[in-house]
C-alpha cells in the first residue's frame, strides 16, 4: 500500500503489508466498518477523483465471519430525521460511478434513505463501455442494499423520473441529462428537483450544464462559501438565477467515527502504517491527502515543509524528526506535476524524510498513523474539505489554507492554524509546523478541541438533520406546484 521514496519495493511486499493490516483491521472491526473502508473516500467532496484498488478484499473475506461473532450490539439510538422519506420515490441521478467524492456521497445518501424505507432508484449517466471492477462493485454494494440501479437513458429513465416523488441530480455535469432524457418532459421533473453542487471550478459554469437551474425545487451546496460564488458566477457570467439554495455541511459516518474512537485500533494501524514507511513511533508525521494535483498544492506543501527544516536546523532545536507523507500519489500515470514534486525531494535531499503513497480508498490507516494534517488546496480552496473533519475525528489539528469550506471547518487558533494560498502562504505554513512540531501540548489541545468540534457539528446525525430539512422543504414546494398545476 504505502512505497517509500527511497526503497524499491517489490509486488509480494506489497501485498503482504496490505493483507497485515486488512487482517488487523477484520479481527479488530465490526463487518460494517470494514467495509466501509472500501467505501469511503476522504478526498474532498469536490472534484475529486481517486482510483483505489479493492484487492485484498478476497484474500480476507474468510475473516469476515469472525469479524462479525466480535461485534458488539448497536445501542438504542434516537430515530433518524429522514424517517418522513419513508416509502417516498426518490431517483438519484450521478454523472458517474466512481470512487470520487460526489458519488460516494451520493451512495452514503442512498444508504440512508433505504434505511428510513424510501424506494431508492439509481441512475449513472456516464458509464464506462465495459462494466469495470469498481463500478461492478459499486453498483453491486447498492444492491446489496436495496437501490434499485436502472439505466440512465429510455422509457424506464422517463418512467422513474415522472413516477418520483423526489429527484437528486448530483454534480453541474449532471444537468445535460434533463433535456437529453425527459426532453419534452423535462417541465414535469423540475419541480421536484433537488441539485447537489460540489463543483468550485469556473469551467462548470456552462449554460449548456445548469440552464435549468433556475426552475428546479433548490440546490444544496456543501459550504456557505461555495454557495456565495455560485450565486454571483450564475448571476454575472450566464445571467440566471439561483433556486432556493440550501448550505448541508457534510458529516463523518458512523463506521469512521468508530474507528477513530478506539483506541486499540488506532494503535495498531499506527504501528503498522510507521513500519511500512520506515519511521519511528515519536517521529512526527505532517501528511497532506488528496489525489496529486496542483490544485491540492502537494507543491508548496514541501517547499514549506523543507523550509520548516531549514529554521529547525538554524535554531537547533530538539525535536523529533519530521515527515512529510503524501497520500495520493499515482506513479502509474507519471503525470508532470508528481515528477517534479519527486525531482524535488532528490533535488533537496530529503529522501528520508518524504514519503510518496500510492492512491487509496483505506484513508483511515494514515490519519490514525499521522500526527498533523495538511489541508492545502490553492485558489479558492474545497468546496467543503471532507478529510479535514475525518481527520479532526482523530483528533488531528489541521494546517489548511485560509479558503473554501476549511475557513468553515477550521477554528484558527483552536482547532488548527490557517495560512494564505498561493506563494505567500508558503513561509506562514512552514512557520505553523514549527509551531505544532515544538508545542505538544498545543498540537494535542488543537488536536482534542477538533474532535469536540466534530462531535457538535460534523457526524452523520447532523448531516442527516440538515438534509432531512432541505428533503422537507423540497416535497412542500413540490407537491403545492403539482397541485397547481392540476388546478
Amino acid at each position: 500500500m504505502a512505497k517509500h521514496t527511497a526503497v524499491g519495493w517489490g509486488h509480494h511486499h506489497y501485498h503482504h503489508l496490505q493483507n497485515r493490516w486488512l487482517l488487523a483491521l477484520l479481527l479488530m472491526l465490526s463487518v460494517s466498518t470494514v467495509i466501509a473502508f472500501f467505501m469511503r473516500s476522504a478526498f474532498d467532496s469536490c472534484d475529486r477523483t481517486v482510483s483505489a484498488a479493492v484487492d485484498g478484499i478476497g484474500s480476507a473475506r474468510h475473516v469476515i465471519q469472525v469479524a462479525e461473532k466480535r461485534s458488539t450490539p448497536v445501542a438504542a439510538v434516537k430515530p433518524s430525521p429522514l424517517s418522513f422519506m419513508k416509502s417516498k420515490v426518490v431517483l438519484l441521478v450521478s454523472h458517474e460511478l466512481s470512487l470520487s467524492g460526489g458519488p460516494l456521497l451520493l451512495m452514503e445518501l442512498a444508504f440512508l434513505l433505504r434505511s428510513v424505507g424510501a424506494e431508492v432508484y439509481w441512475m449513472t449517466i456516464m458509464k464506462p463501455s465495459e462494466t469495470d471492477e469498481v463500478t461492478y462493485s459499486l453498483e453491486h454494494k447498492m444492491l446489496d442494499r436495496g437501490v434499485q440501479v436502472v439505466s440512465a437513458k429510455g422509457k424506464e429513465a422517463l418512467d422513474t423520473a415522472l413516477r418520483a416523488d423526489l429527484v437528486v441530480l448530483n454534480t453541474a455535469v449532471a444537468g445535460k441529462w434533463l433535456d437529453v432524457v425527459l426532453k419534452g418532459d423535462v417541465h414535469r421533473v423540475l419541480p421536484k428537483v433537488l441539485w447537489w453542487i460540489h463543483e468550485m471550478r469556473g469551467h462548470y459554469f456552462k449554460l449548456d450544464y445548469v440552464k435549468h437551474l433556475p426552475f428546479v425545487a433548490g440546490a444544496m451546496i456543501d459550504s456557505h462559501v461555495t454557495t456565495e460564488y455560485w450565486k454571483n458566477r450564475t448571476q454575472e457570467r450566464l445571467k440566471i438565477k439561483m433556486p432556493d439554495t440550501y448550505v448541508v455541511h457534510l458529516g463523518n459516518s458512523k463506521e469512521l467515527m468508530q474507528v477513530a474512537e478506539d483506541t486499540v485500533a488506532k494503535r495498531v494501524l499506527r504501528e503498522h502504517v510507521r513500519e511500512s514507511l520506515g519511521v519511528l513511533n515519536e517521529d512526527l508525521l505532517f501528511a497532506i491527502i488528496n489525489s496529486v494535483s496542483r490544485g491540492k498544492g502537494q507543491d508548496l506543501f514541501l517547499r514549506s515543509f523543507y523550509e520548516a527544516l531549514q529554521l529547525i536546523k538554524e535554531k537547533k532545536m530538539q525535536i523529533p524528526p519530521l515527515h512529510a507523507v503524501i497520500v495520493g500519489s499515482d506513479m502509474s500515470a507519471q503525470t508532470k506535476f508528481e515528477m517534479e514534486l519527486r525531482d524535488y525531494v532528490v533535488q533537496k535531499k530529503i529522501q528520508d524524510r518524504v514519503h510518496f503513497v500510492n492512491k487509496t480508498l483505506t484513508v483511515a490507516p494514515y490519519l490514525a498513523a499521522i500526527d498533523v494534517l495538511v489541508q492545502n488546496s490553492q485558489a479558492r480552496g474545497e468546496c467543503f474539505g471532507r478529510i479535514t473533519i475525518e481527520a479532526m475525528a482523530f483528533q488531528l489539528p489541521v494546517l489548511g489554507t485560509a479558503a473554501g469550506g476549511t475557513t468553515e471547518i477550521v477554528v484558527n487558533g483552536t482547532t488548527g492554524l490557517l495560512h494564505p494560498v498561493g506563494k505567500p502562504g508558503v513561509t506562514p505554513l512552514a512557520k505553523n509546523i514549527v509551531k505544532l512540531a515544538t508545542h505538544v501540548e498545543r498540537r494535542l489541545t488543537m488536536g482534542k478541541r477538533g474532535y469536540e468540534r466534530v462531535k457538535q457539528r460534523f457526524l452523520e446525525q447532523h448531516m442527516a438533520e440538515r438534509i432531512a430539512g432541505v428533503l422537507k422543504e423540497v416535497l412542500r414546494k413540490s407537491k403545492n406546484k403539482s397541485s397547481r398545476l392540476i388546478s
